[in-house]
């Protein structure tokens, strides 16, 4: 059974930085995609960042510049360290791992992450 935990979330400041985490417990870390997504209340959900176990990486546009994708295959965890936020990143941030053998994905529980002065 793949769980992901993630960790990190909490109320920043605008223009501030925060740091996600996810956990994986999984087998085999190097054969899964891994990846952000996020809600916002009310809209749908929608991707932020992806990366491979090869460290390519994925952004939506709204993030490019501001956040980067990391992930350490030795932890089994990938992190999202997000700069220079802005209240439109407010959202609940969900992990997110597919696996790439059969196409699987799974999901964390969600993390709460509030830009607000």
């Amino acid at each position: 059974q793949v769980q992901l935990v993630e960790s990190g979330g909490g109320l920043v400041e605008p223009g501030g930085s925060l740091r996600l985490s996810c956990a994986a417990s999984v087998n085999a870390f190097s054969l899964y995609v891994m990846g952000w997504y996020r809600q916002a209340p009310g809209k749908q959900r929608e991707l932020v960042a992806t990366i491979t176990s090869g460290d390519r990486s994925n952004y939506a546009d709204s993030v490019k510049g501001r956040f980067t994708i990391s992930r350490d295959n030795n932890k089994k965890t990938v992190y999202l360290q997000m700069n220079s936020v802005n209240p439109e990143d407010t959202a609940v941030y969900y992990c997110y791992a597919a696996i790439i053998t059969t196409g699987r994905t799974y999901w964390g529980q969600g993390t709460q992450v509030t830009v607000s002065s």
